[in-house]
């Protein structure tokens, strides 16, 4: 096999693999939510809701204890 056979026969494996990856994760529903509403609530519960933390008031952030 010549060098430019090689390199042309590596270039279309690259392509090639280069289409199955985008294929594979850009799925074509991305407009469908992938959670449910009892998924997303127990996700919720679980991690927390995605507000944020009330603001520290009267020195009640960790000191060290020296």
């Amino acid at each position: 096999m010549s060098r430019a056979v090689l390199v042309a026969l590596l270039l279309a494996v690259a392509v090639a693999s280069s289409a199955a990856t985008v294929l594979i994760i850009n799925p074509r529903d991305t407009l469908k939510s992938s959670l449910t509403e009892q998924q997303r609530s127990a996700r919720e519960r679980f991690f927390g809701t995605g507000k944020e933390l009330p603001p520290i008031k009267d020195g009640q952030e960790m000191r060290p204890r020296w």
